[in-house]
C-alpha cells in the first residue's frame, strides 16, 4: 500500500524537477570591492581608526538608502574599509553624523535587541547566493551575529549562531567608529587560491528610521543574498577550524516553600557538569559533541492552562541543539523536534512520596554539519539518553521502590540538501530514527513504541530570481512495538482511530505497527511591485505519526490554503507603504468531512511617521470536527466571525509600544475578546524596561468535559458531554535589564499569570455530526449540584456524576540572571529563579488584584551558578 501511495505522489516530484531546466541565471549586483592584505601589524580592535593598516585600504563609500526612500542619497555619509591577514578579516567603518548627540547608544547584552545605531556586515563565504553570515556592532559596542540559511532577509535566520569574534565602537565629534575582527577559523569557505565572497554592508539609524546599504535590494523583489555584491582579493588563507572545547560546571540550591520532613527525597543541593566540543573537519564540516547539555540560565516555559486535546510546543533553548539546527530540519514536515531528546520521562508512578527525574539525561550526542564543494549541505545527529527510574516511598511499610519511567533511547537524524541550477533551487532528503531499549524496562512496553522511522524528499524550485517558486515534499512514517503501545497511539488525539463513525481506515487493537505518508505541493509568486499570491495543498494519511522525534498535532488531514496580496512598497502622499491581502484555508479528512473553511482579509498600513496599523477580518463557515468529541463521532461546528486590530509606533523609537485588540462571535452563543499591549522604555542607555500585559475573556459553548456510557444509538452508545465554559486570563511579562557593559549584564524577568474557568449549561451531543446539545435539566433529564460543585445527572434509570471542574490558577515565575562573558567565549551565569503556583476550584473572573496574589502562592526558590570556559587548540 505504501508503494502505491508513493507512486501516486511521484508526479509532484517529477513536475518540480522538470522545472529546473527552465531556470534563468541569477542576477547578483555588479558591485565589487577588494580587501587589502595588511603589510604590517594588524589593526587593534579598540574603536579607533588610527592603525596604519586602515590608511592603505580602499574606502567603500557608495551607499544609498534602502529605506525610506529607496536608492536615494543617504542623509549621512558612511565609509568602510576591509583588510585581512593570515588569521582574520578586519572591518573598519566611519559613520558620520551632523549631530553626534542624536546617535542612539543603548547598551544590551550580546544579541540584544536595543535601539542603538548599528552597522552590519554580511558575508556569503561559499558564494552560493543563498547562505551567509551576519556580523553586527552597535554604536555602544554591542555585538550581534546570525546565520542566513535561505536567500531571504528575514526568513531562515539562525540567531543561535555564536562565533568567537571581536568588535569595538566609539562616538566622537564626527559621528561614530566601528571596528570588527572576524577570525577565518569561525567561518566556513572552500579552499581557493583567491576567495571571492558575496558581500553587503548596511547601516541603521533608528532616530531617522533610515537604513543605507552598499547594495540596495528592492523590497518589491524577492531574494537577498543572491543580490549581493562581491568581496575579492583575499589570498592565501584557510578556514581550518581549531578544536574548541566548552566545559561547564554548575551547582544548584533549591528551597521549597512547603517542606515535608518525612519526604526522603528532599535534595536541597545538586551539582552537575557537562561538555560541548567542536572539531573542524577540513574547511567545510564541523563535528559537535556534547555530554549532559544544560538548559542552565534560561527563562522557564510560559505559564498556560491547556484545555485542548493537543500538546503545547515549547521553544528549544539548549545551544547544542539550536546552533546549526537549520541543517537538520526538513523544509516542510516536522520530522525533528529536538526537545524530544532529553524530555521528561513518559512513565507515571504513584506513592506517598515520589522522586521522578525532571528530564531524561543525555549520555552523549554528536552532530555533523556543513557544506561541501559540490553544493551539498548535510546535517547528521546521533544522541543517546539514559534509562530513568523513579523512586517511590511507601510510608506504611517504609519501603522505597525503583520503577522504570523511561527506557534507554537512541535517536538519529540525517538531512541532505543539494542546490540545483543558478537560482538556489534545492532538493533535500531527511531521515530520522528512534530506538528504545525496552528489554530492561518491560513495564513500558505498553506505553511506548520500540521503533520509529520517518523521512522523505522535499524541494524548492525557483525561477526569475525567485519571483516564482514551486515547493513541496513527499514523506513517510512507521512506528512499531507492542500492540498495547500501538493501540495507545491509535487512540491518541493525533489519530482517534477508534472513532465509531470513522471511514477510510480501520481501528485494530492487535496492530504492532502503524505506517503513513505526507505530501504537499505549493506554488508562489513572491515578488513583483503590486501582486503576490500563493496556493498549497497538504495531505497526511491517518497512520502518519512522527511524534517520537518530530512534531504532529493531528493526522488524517487534507489541508489547503491560498492567498493574494496587493501592495505598494514606494512612499506616497499619505503612506510609506501598504498591503491588502485576501486568504482562505481549510481542511478535509480522508472521509471528506469538511474540517475547516476559513476566509480572511488583512489590511496593513505604514504611515509617514512609520507607525503601523493592521486590521484583520475573518469568517469561519459551518464545518465539522472529528476531534471535538475526543475519540467520539464527528461533531458539527457553527459559523463564527471576528476582527483583530494592531497598532504600533516606529521600529526605531527609543520607547516602543504596540496595542492589540480582538473580538470574535459564533452562532452558538460563544464569544472571545482580547486586549494585549507591549511597552519598552529605555530611560538611559544602560537601562531597559518592558511590559507585555494581556487580558482575555472567552465563552466557549462547546468545551469538552468527559465521555460516559449509556448514550443513544444516535451517538453510537456514548454520552459526549460538553459545557459552556466562561474563561478569563490575565498575565503580564515584566523585564528589567541593566548593562554594566556588553559583556556584563543583569536581567530580571517576572510573569504573574492568573486564569479562571467556570462550567455551566451541561449537555451531551444529541446526534452524530450535529451542532446541537441535549441540555441536562430538560428532555427528561435532571441535574443537581452539591456543596462542592459536583453535578449529578439523572437520565431515566441511569445517573452519573460530573466532578467540579471550575478552576482558578495563580502562577508567578521570575528569575534574575547575571551574565558575564569574562573571556571571549567563556561565560559565568548566576541565576535566581522562583516558581509559585496555586489552584482552587473557583471560576470567578480574574481581577487585576489577583496578579499581586500570585506572589503569595506556595513555590520554590532556586539558585544556580554556572561557569563555562572556552578552549581553543589547533
Amino acid at each position: 500500500m505504501l508503494g502505491n501511495r508513493c507512486a501516486a505522489i511521484a508526479p509532484f516530484v517529477a513536475l518540480s524537477l522538470a522545472l529546473a531546466a527552465a531556470l534563468l541565471p541569477a542576477q547578483p549586483s555588479a558591485k565589487h570591492t577588494l580587501a587589502t592584505r595588511t603589510a604590517g601589524r594588524a589593526p587593534r580592535i579598540d574603536g579607533q581608526l588610527d592603525d596604519s593598516a586602515w590608511r592603505a585600504a580602499l574606502p567603500i563609500d557608495d551607499f544609498a538608502q534602502q529605506r525610506p526612500l529607496e536608492n536615494s542619497e543617504p542623509s549621512e555619509r558612511t565609509e568602510v574599509r576591509v583588510v585581512y591577514d593570515n588569521d582574520a578579516l578586519y572591518i573598519g567603518a566611519r559613520m558620520f553624523r551632523a549631530s553626534p548627540d542624536r546617535i542612539e547608544t543603548a547598551v544590551t547584552r550580546r544579541d540584544g535587541s536595543g535601539s542603538a545605531e548599528r552597522l552590519t556586515v554580511t558575508l556569503d563565504t561559499h558564494l552560493d547566493r543563498r547562505t551567509g553570515f551576519g556580523f553586527s556592532v552597535s554604536a555602544a559596542g554591542v555585538r550581534s551575529d546570525y546565520r542566513h540559511t535561505q536567500d531571504s532577509e528575514t526568513s531562515g535566520q539562525e540567531f543561535q549562531y555564536d562565533p568567537v569574534w571581536a568588535a569595538a565602537a566609539s562616538v566622537d565629534s564626527l559621528g561614530w567608529i566601528a571596528e570588527l575582527r572576524i577570525p577565518f577559523a569561525q567561518l566556513r569557505f572552500p579552499t581557493r587560491t583567491e576567495q571571492v565572497w558575496g558581500f553587503n554592508i548596511s547601516r541603521w539609524m533608528p532616530d531617522k528610521n533610515e537604513e543605507v546599504r552598499w547594495v540596495v535590494i528592492p523590497p518589491r523583489e524577492t531574494g537577498y543574498i543572491s543580490r549581493f555584491g562581491s568581496l575579492g582579493g583575499i589570498r592565501g588563507v584557510g578556514a581550518a577550524r581549531p578544536i574548541e572545547l566548552l566545559p561547564y560546571v554548575a551547582g544548584d540550591a533549591r528551597r521549597r516553600a512547603v517542606r515535608n520532613a518525612a519526604n526522603p527525597f528532599e535534595r536541597p543541593f545538586e551539582a552537575r557538569a557537562g561538555l560541548d566540543a567542536k572539531f573542524g573537519i577540513g574547511s567545510n564540516l564541523t563535528l559537535d559533541a556534547t555530554v549532559n547539555p544544560d538548559f542552565g540560565q534560561v527563562e522557564a516555559d510560559p505559564a498556560e492552562v491547556n484545555l485542548t486535546a493537543f500538546e503545547t510546543i515549547f521553544e528549544e533553548r539548549r545551544p547544542f541543539f539550536t546552533e546549526g539546527s537549520e541543517l537538520l530540519r526538513a523544509s516542510g514536515p516536522n520530522y525533528f523536534y529536538s526537545r524530544r531528546i532529553g524530555a521528561p520521562p513518559h512513565g507515571n508512578v504513584s506513592g506517598d512520596f515520589v522522586d521522578v527525574p525532571r528530564a531524561s539525561a543525555i549520555l552523549g550526542a554528536v552532530k555533523l554539519t556543513g557544506r561541501l564543494k559540490s553544493r551539498l549541505s548535510l546535517g547528521g545527529l546521533v544522541a543517546v539518553t539514559r534509562s530513568e527510574e523513579a523512586r517511590v516511598f511507601f510510608a506504611d511499610s517504609e519501603v522505597t521502590r525503583r520503577v522504570p519511567v523511561e527506557p534507554r533511547t537512541a535517536y538519529a537524524v540525517v538531512r541532505l540538501q543539494k542546490e540545483l541550477g543558478a537560482q538556489a533551487s534545492t532538493l533535500g532528503g531527511s531521515f530520522t530514527a528512534t530506538r528504545r531499549d525496552l528489554r530492561s524496562a518491560r513495564e513500558l512496553n505498553a506505553l511506548l513504541p520500540r521503533d520509529a522511522l520517518s523521512g522523505g524528499l522535499d524541494w524548492r524550485i525557483r525561477w526569475q530570481q525567485g519571483r516564482y517558486a514551486l515547493t513541496g515534499w513527499a514523506g513517510f512514517s512507521r512506528i512499531a512495538g507492542d500492540s498495547a503501545a500501538i493501540d495507545r497511539i491509535q487512540r491518541s488525539s493525533s489519530h482517534f482511530y477508534a472513532r465509531p463513525d470513522a471511514q477510510g481506515f480501520t481501528y485494530d487493537p492487535r496492530r504492532t505497527s502503524l505506517t503513513g505518508y505526507t505530501a504537499s505541493l505549493r506554488a508562489d509568486k513572491d515578488a513583483g511591485r503590486r501582486i503576490l499570491w500563493g496556493a498549497q495543498v497538504i495531505a497526511e494519511s491517518p497512520g502518519y505519526d512522527v511524534n517520537d522525534l518530530g512534531r504532529l498535532q493531528s493526522a488524517d488531514d487534507i489541508d489547503y490554503n491560498a492567498d493574494i496580496q496587493i501592495r505598494e512598497t514606494l512612499p506616497g502622499r499619505f503612506l510609506q507603504n501598504w498591503r491588502l491581502g485576501f486568504d482562505t484555508r481549510g481542511a478535509y479528512n480522508t472521509a471528506f468531512d469538511h474540517q475547516m473553511n476559513d476566509w480572511g482579509e488583512t489590511t496593513r498600513l505604514t504611515f509617514l511617521n512609520f507607525w503601523t496599523l493592521n486590521v484583520r477580518s475573518s469568517l469561519s463557515l459551518r464545518t465539522t470536527d472529528d476531534a471535538l468529541t475526543r475519540g467520539g463521532p464527528v461533531m458539527g461546528v457553527g459559523r463564527s466571525w471576528g476582527q483583530e486590530y494592531t497598532v504600533s509606533n516606529a521600529a526605531g523609537s527609543r520607547s516602543a509600544w504596540r496595542m492589540n485588540a480582538g473580538w470574535r462571535r459564533d452562532e452558538l452563543g460563544g464569544s472571545r475578546g482580547s486586549l494585549t499591549a507591549g511597552l519598552t522604555l529605555r530611560p538611559a542607555p544602560r537601562w531597559q524596561f518592558s511590559m507585555d500585559p494581556s487580558y482575555q475573556l472567552v465563552k466557549d459553548p462547546r468545551q469538552y468535559v468527559t465521555t460516559q456510557t449509556g448514550g443513544s444509538a444516535r451517538t453510537f452508545g456514548g454520552r459526549y458531554i460538553f459545557a459552556l465554559i466562561d474563561r478569563s486570563t490575565l498575565s503580564t511579562r515584566l523585564r528589567l535589564n541593566y548593562a554594566f557593559s556588553p559583556q556584563l549584564t543583569v536581567e530580571g524577568y517576572a510573569e504573574p499569570f492568573v486564569a479562571s474557568g467556570r462550567y455551566s449549561e451541561f449537555g451531551e451531543l444529541s446526534t452524530a455530526r450535529s451542532r446541537a446539545l441535549r441540555r441536562y435539566g430538560s428532555d427528561g433529564t435532571f441535574i443537581a449540584s452539591d456543596s462542592l460543585g459536583n453535578r449529578t445527572v439523572t437520565d431515566g434509570s441511569q445517573s452519573f456524576v460530573i466532578a467540579n471542574r471550575d478552576f482558578l490558577v495563580r502562577s508567578f515565575r521570575s528569575n534574575v540572571v547575571l551574565r558575564w562573558e569574562w573571556n571571549p567565549g567563556s561565560t559565568l551565569f548566576l541565576v535566581w529563579q522562583q516558581n509559585r503556583r496555586a489552584a482552587e476550584t473557583l471560576g470567578d473572573h480574574v481581577r487585576f488584584s489577583n496578579l499581586w496574589e500570585t506572589t503569595r502562592a506556595a513555590g520554590d526558590n532556586f539558585v544556580s551558578v554556572k561557569v563555562s570556559y572556552w578552549l581553543s587548540a589547533g
